[in-house]
């Protein structure tokens, strides 16, 4: 893989280049209202992030160039972070950023995609065009931080035709409902889709997290075979078909990730997640950078009535009460005398003097009156809609 920040140890591959695919036309329909605005891969994340950062900053780290972003369910939230791609370095004559949209035309009178198989045929000139010889496949709305050249390094190793990043079994959020996988001797040899993962639920030792390398001559080869037929979904209709005739690989991964579009209990879990530190320094620190768009704000503002406790105050607020085991995103206020205890208040928010709020989740711009409580369930957090006013 190479580009404009190539990775120093990938010696054995640098000879190949790859595609980055992004699927990030998923709306996150167990999100509530957060998801009625904008597509799951735009939702923000941390403070200042978005939640496609993830995919793409570990694919610009390890020196991919070329990356093309699906999208299909109210994209343009997306599209408005993503812009040009200059914060990623894909601004760029050879390779660079290309927005897969759904068009109209005579072979797609729906002017949709049916699934992600779909999507990637409708699509199919991106891998015609250009000299990579792989083809990476990720998601939008996973958040997790790793090093992709040791995966494709371990792709090229053991001439796998698919390549597919699994992790542990063990129940956190964001790993409920996932596609399992059973393997012998790092070989998948059988899926068990999450539709059907009830019929054996101890059936399978991993899940598969949503990362895909495959030869992009086989991955059209595969695609004109299945989708015409009406095999729409890339698991169902070309990966678990295949099993027995492809060398279908998995790369064990045992660090932090996450699929925030499982719940809103997930989502805000997440969000706080980047309170422990030691979360904070795999997601931040390690494996490269993570780029997003920028925005010209100041530092924030702490007054002299301000009380924090673990908590994360990003660019632009104006802090005057207390804040205790929060996220609050940029340019959010929060008055003299309101306590924030355990939410996630996103870009905007104001939080009035004298009011009390805990376990919520306020989506951008929405307001606290005055001397107002607002107090949700631990395990099930309230949403405030964009613009909300209590």
């Amino acid at each position: 893989m190479k580009g404009g920040r190539s990775h120093p140890d990938l010696e054995c591959g640098d000879h190949m280049k790859v595609l980055g695919i992004i699927l990030a036309g998923g709306r996150g329909e167990y999100l509530s209202s957060l998801t009625q605005v904008r597509t799951s891969a735009a939702l923000p994340v941390f403070g200042k992030y978005r939640s496609i950062d993830f995919t793409l900053s570990n694919m610009i780290n390890a020196g991919v160039s070329k990356v093309g972003i699906i999208t299909q369910y109210s994209p343009r939230s997306l599209m408005d972070h993503i812009g040009s791609g200059k914060e990623w370095d894909l601004d760029r004559k050879q390779g660079g950023l290309f927005i897969l949209q759904p068009y109209y035309s005579p072979y797609n009178p729906s002017m949709g995609y049916k699934g992600t198989a779909d999507a990637l045929f409708q699509n199919i000139d991106i891998l015609r065009r250009g000299n990579e010889d792989s083809v990476l496949i990720g998601s939008g709305d996973h958040i997790f931080k790793t090093d992709l050249t040791k995966i494709f390094r371990y792709h090229l190793d053991t001439a796998a035709d698919i390549t597919v990043l699994t992790g542990n079994k063990n129940g956190e959020c964001g790993m409920k409902g996932m596609d399992r996988v059973i393997c012998k001797n790092g070989r998948v040899i059988k899926w068990i889709e999450k539709e059907n993962a009830s019929e054996n639920p101890d059936e399978g030792d991993c899940v598969a997290l949503g990362v895909y390398f495959v030869n992009k001559f086989l991955l059209r080869e595969l695609l004109y075979s299945a989708v015409p037929n009406g095999y729409n979904e890339l698991v169902k209709g070309i990966i678990s078909p295949n099993l027995s005739s492809l060398n279908v690989r998995e790369y064990r991964y045992n660090g932090y990730w996450r699929d925030i579009k499982q719940s809103k209990k997930c989502y805000f879990k997440t969000n706080l997640d980047i309170l422990d530190p030691q979360i904070r320094r795999e997601l931040f620190y390690e494996n490269g950078r993570v780029f997003t768009k920028l925005k010209d704000l100041p530092p924030p503002k702490i007054t002299g009535t301000a009380s924090m406790n673990n908590s994360v105050i990003a660019d632009g607020c104006v802090i005057g009460g207390r804040i205790e085991d929060s996220v609050l995103f940029r340019d959010t206020r929060v008055m003299a005398g309101a306590t924030v205890k355990n939410s996630v208040l996103l870009e905007g928010c104001l939080v009035e003097e004298g009011a009390y709020i805990e376990n919520v989740i306020m989506d951008k711009y929405c307001t606290v009156r005055l001397g107002r409580s607002f107090v949700g369930e631990s395990e099930e957090p309230t949403v405030i809609e964009k613009h909300g006013v209590i």
